[in-house]
């Protein structure tokens, strides 16, 4: 369960979304089919227990621990819906819920906030679990009820109160991390710089869970059964790679204004379509280790000549050969500025085929050649690997 803004991965399509339940509030609602998981686990592990303590009920019991189940999936849909409409009230674009094996998550697009407004989006989702609980408490006091009836309303009492603690904690992937974030955020100035810091906080609380669970029986001389050791090893690991996941993309982030088309760049020349072999080789062998792209008519780059290919032309056919054929063409539009850096210039490569674009001047002119790999190595901080040449 997550809420704030943040960069991310580009939304799914929604049929990889899940099923979709309608709009509550212009936001669209999806049920992922991992839900069905833990609804599944819910169902065998509390039906059995239902059961025992209600035996006329039967198989019945079973449906009590749908019953659960649903309740639990309620739960979760407002969690999500407090962060959405709070963040709907900052103007925020919402872009959709996904209900889902962990819990759910509300998706946001690209919003320029502040500590103060992420923080208060982040904790709307475990205010709204306090106020249900509060409000299933009022319904035990207030009104007579069945065993049955009490039980599930005793256990969404405690699920909500459970979910609200749990994700108070401050430490991403939860909700309190933004606590840190926000904190960290305005002290430096930098918001990925406080997802990090949460991130890092979010990697302790992973830690610090699974020795509170795990640690107190060995020093009582027990074990903690199998049960516990696996629930406490999914709910720890699916914390820690969260954690990682929000450290990682906020490095990347992080990084992201160095990435520049001018520096990450081989440097390039460039000749006119229909130039002879011979023309092609003098532009080479003045300009060490530079690339050579083919214009077209208008201009624009086209195409990059094979250094290779080149030097298999003979000779006396080098003034007759046109370097178009020693060429391989361009994707269309596949030109960049040189000064064009960051999101922007990762955003634009985006859209574009192929994974080699020409880089130009402010006049238009050829001056370099830019590689995916290269963008790509620079956002993960991996030293760029250049293709060999042939001489």
């Amino acid at each position: 369960m997550s809420g704030g803004p943040g960069a991310g991965a580009p939304a799914p399509a929604p049929a990889r979304d899940g099923i979709p339940l309608g709009r509550i509030a212009g936001v669209p609602i999806y049920l992922a089919y991992s839900w069905f998981i833990i609804a599944a686990f819910i169902i065998v592990v509390f039906g059995p227990l239902v059961r025992r303590s209600f035996p006329y009920l039967g198989a019945g019991a079973y449906g009590v621990a749908l019953g659960y189940a649903l309740l639990l999936l309620v739960s979760v849909l407002v969690h999500e819906l407090a962060h959405a409409l709070l963040a709907r009230a900052y103007r925020w674009p919402t872009a959709k819920i996904v209900l889902t094996l962990w819990g759910g998550h509300t998706q946001f697009g690209n919003v320029r906030s502040t500590p103060g407004r992420s923080l208060l989006v982040a904790l709307a989702g475990p205010a709204a679990n306090f106020l249900l609980a509060g409000a299933g408490w009022l319904f035990l006091t207030a009104l007579p009820l069945s065993p049955v009836a009490t039980l599930l309303a005793e256990i969404f009492v405690w699920a909500n109160l459970l979910v609200a603690i749990f994700n108070v904690l401050p430490g991403l992937p939860l909700d309190g991390g933004r606590i840190v974030e926000s904190a960290v955020w305005k002290a430096t100035g930098s918001q990925d710089r406080g997802t990090v810091a949460a991130g890092y906080a979010g990697r302790i609380i992973a830690v610090g869970l699974a020795a509170a669970v795990l640690v107190p029986p060995y020093l009582r001389g027990d074990s903690p059964d199998l049960q516990t050791v696996l629930l406490t090893a999914v709910i720890s690991g699916f914390l820690w790679m969260g954690a990682g996941a929000s450290i990682q993309n906020a490095r990347l982030r992080l990084r992201l204004p160095e990435v520049k088309a001018g520096t990450l760049m081989r440097p390039a020349v460039s000749v006119p379509s229909g130039s002879p072999v011979s023309r092609a080789r003098e532009q080479v062998g003045t300009h060490a280790d530079a690339a050579l792209v083919i214009t077209a008519p208008t201009g624009q780059p086209w195409a990059i000549a094979d250094a290779g290919a080149l030097a298999l032309v003979p000779d006396h056919l080098a003034d007759t050969t046109a370097v178009d054929a020693a060429a391989r063409a361009l994707a269309p539009g596949a030109y960049v500025p040189a000064e064009a850096a960051g999101s922007e210039l990762v955003e634009y490569l985006a859209k574009l085929q192929g994974s080699e674009y020409a880089v130009i001047d402010r006049n238009g002119a050829v001056v370099g050649i830019l590689t995916r790999d290269a963008v790509l190595n620079a956002i993960s901080a991996r030293p760029a690997r250049r293709r060999p040449t042939a001489p």
